[in-house]
């Protein structure tokens, strides 16, 4: 408990001694009134004080306005009956214990919103020319500069690990409870905690653009983008004070008169304990503050599984999701390329990747690339001369002496000088780049360099069908052979292939046509924020996508991994399930008390139920959000 909270606390344990003292006194009269007024103010004035302020700032329907008229109505009930103010100062000690509830129950969810917000680093160790680390704040660290990061300090910065090995506690940007080893050569995003080695990193964005700081923006924007629920129970408060209260007023008079016009007793002060009660139970404190709790809940249950949603808005659309289009590259698959197939002829694989590995030392393609991690052992002393790159085939070098030709059938059919390049059935019916190399004119074998499907695509797809999700689709600039190789792999309902970026926005137009639900689009590249965009949802890869992309989401996932789509729409549907029956538990119980209080069957007590009892059940339910 905060320090407020405290007080709180403190305010209402003392008023509840002293109104149990003074229940079993025998005080009478004005006095017993002055000593039941002492529990009342130290328990209400907060309360009494914010709808005297709202009256006069014209703004005077809202909750404490009608609980200072209930309990004033009731305390002079009681002065002009029987002398009993039990009630009343009782209905101010339960309005008080239902908000210091409330109160704390926010203060959780707030808690777990800022656990995300405490990944900021306030300092950088920038190393300079003699090796000297001086403490500087981010902000003033240029891209390119070196920086330290010590044992359990938080990374500041992205960039590269030029010296060092580690492993990252990922946890507050991603979920991930497993750590992630990085040595040198390794990127490395702001955030993450460096849990056991020194490291040295050199920056490759500025702070204001890096991990960290999109993150931040995105957790401090949520609050302003509130969903159909909320902006629905806002404008019902609006209209719903005033009609109740006038409503309470009616009850007052309206019987009271029609008594005194036909010759009956008024009763005008039953009719006007009945109107107290009426107020009581009208008060709209559960919906007011249970649906925003839920909401609040679910978008910090997100965040702490590396699921950052920029409004309740888009978390109550994602309960609504019927259609998710996946891109392929970077989304589904790693978009990094690797070797998967290895064919040499009349020469050892490892030979085979020798030769294409130097032949390539110079090229900065991930093809190239590809083929030297493959290999692993580029620095083993070769020489490699005369690099020649031949556009729209491939490359030509010297190594060791030896021509070597990596590249396309076309570079094959310049460079081998006998036999015909061998057809490779197995190669050909699977997606990828197939790369022919040659060696003094001789053709050696090929390798097939292929895309790698992440390791819960798959489950993600599952997963989707199982979360209600009617139709899973694959937009793709890839050719057709990829693309459906993917798309049977993952078991994806139906795929597009050799898109444009403006292709893509057709499509998806052309999908939400048709659909009663909500078309998602998930995406990670600068060519999918146009996507992303036009979707009714867009979701997109935090830690490998574009800031473009980031930009133009709607959710965005930390560690890129697609199966936390389906673990988004599960947080939001019980969500959405929570937010339903809070409505209608709330709107239920008050409706049947304020007849039963109408007609002179509930009490006070019944009325304090209707308002602080239903707050706290509700405030109950929606805290489940946080499990």
């Amino acid at each position: 408990m905060n320090k407020k909270q405290k007080t709180v606390l403190f305010r209402i344990l003392a008023a509840a001694i002293l109104l149990l003292l003074l229940s079993f006194s025998g005080v009478k009269g004005v006095l017993r009134l002055l000593l039941f007024l002492i529990p009342y103010f130290i328990v209400g004035y907060d309360v009494l004080r914010k709808a005297v302020l709202g009256i006069i700032h014209r703004q005077p329907f809202d909750e404490c306005f009608l609980m200072t008229v209930a309990t004033l109505g009731a305390l002079a009930a009681g002065f002009m009956g029987d002398g009993d103010y039990l009630e009343a100062v009782a209905v101010m000690l339960f309005y008080q214990t239902g908000e210091l509830f409330q109160s704390y129950a926010v203060d959780r969810s707030r808690k777990s919103i800022a656990d995300l917000m405490d990944i900021a680093p306030e300092y950088a160790y920038v190393k300079d020319e003699d090796g000297q680390l001086t403490e500087t704040d981010p902000e003033d660290v240029e891209i390119g500069t070196i920086i330290a990061v010590r044992p359990g300090d938080r990374i500041p910065i992205d960039g590269i690990v030029r010296k060092g090995s580690s492993s990252l506690d990922t946890a507050a940007l991603t979920g991930e409870s497993l750590p992630r080893d990085v040595s040198a050569g390794d990127e490395v995003i702001s955030g993450c905690i460096n849990k056991s080695g020194f490291l040295e990193i050199e920056t490759t964005r500025e702070f204001a653009d890096s991990t960290v700081s999109k993150v931040l923006e995105l957790i401090e924007d949520a609050g302003s983008r509130k969903s159909r629920s909320e902006n629905f129970i806002a404008k019902f408060s609006r209209i719903y004070t005033p009609a109740v209260v006038f409503a309470a007023m009616a009850l007052a008079l309206i019987p009271g008169t029609f008594l005194l016009l036909t010759g009956n007793p008024p009763m005008w002060g039953t009719w006007i304990y009945r109107a107290l009660i009426f107020l009581v139970i009208s008060c709209p404190c559960a919906l007011v503050v249970s649906i925003p709790l839920s909401f609040f809940v679910g978008i910090g249950s997100a965040g702490k599984k590396g699921i950052l949603v920029k409004g309740s808005n888009y978390l109550e659309a994602l309960s609504e999701a019927e259609t998710v289009v996946f891109d392929k590259t970077g989304t589904l698959t790693k978009g990094v390329f690797e070797v998967s197939c290895i064919h040499p002829e009349k020469i050892s694989e490892d030979e085979l990747l020798h030769a294409a590995a130097h032949a390539e030392r110079y090229s900065n393609h991930p093809v190239a690339v590809s083929l030297r991690n493959a290999y692993g052992k580029e620095a083993d002393g070769c020489s490699v001369s005369d690099v020649e790159e031949i556009a729209g085939q491939g490359i030509r070098a010297v190594v060791d002496g030896h021509v070597v030709c990596a590249g396309n059938e076309k570079l094959m059919e310049s460079s081998v000088k006998t036999a015909e390049i061998p057809d490779c059935n197995h190669c050909r019916n699977h997606p990828g780049t197939l790369i022919h190399i040659s060696i003094d004119g001789i053709y050696a074998g090929h390798v097939l360099i292929s895309d790698v499907v992440k390791p819960h695509s798959r489950q993600a797809i599952a997963e989707l069908k199982r979360e209600g999700v009617r139709e899973t689709v694959m937009l793709t600039g890839d050719r057709k052979k990829a693309a459906e190789s993917v798309a049977a792999e993952l078991n994806i309902d139906r795929v597009f292939y050799g898109l444009l970026p403006q292709d893509k926005v057709l499509k998806i137009e052309e999908l939400m046509k048709d659909k009663k639900g909500r078309t998602v689009f998930v995406g990670d590249g600068i060519n999918d924020a146009p996507v992303l965009s036009r979707a009714d949802l867009g979701i997109a890869m935090g830690a490998m996508g574009s800031d473009a992309a980031i930009e133009a989401a709607d959710i965005v996932l930390m560690d890129d991994d697609p199966l936390k789509i389906a673990e988004a729409i599960k947080i939001s549907g019980k969500t959405l399930r929570i937010v339903k029956e809070n409505i209608w538990f709330s709107i239920g119980v008050k409706a049947a008390c304020l007849i039963l209080g109408a007609l002179g069957i509930a009490n006070m007590w019944t009325a304090v139920f209707a308002d602080v009892g239903v707050m706290i059940l509700a405030v109950l339910n929606a805290a489940r959000s946080r499990r």
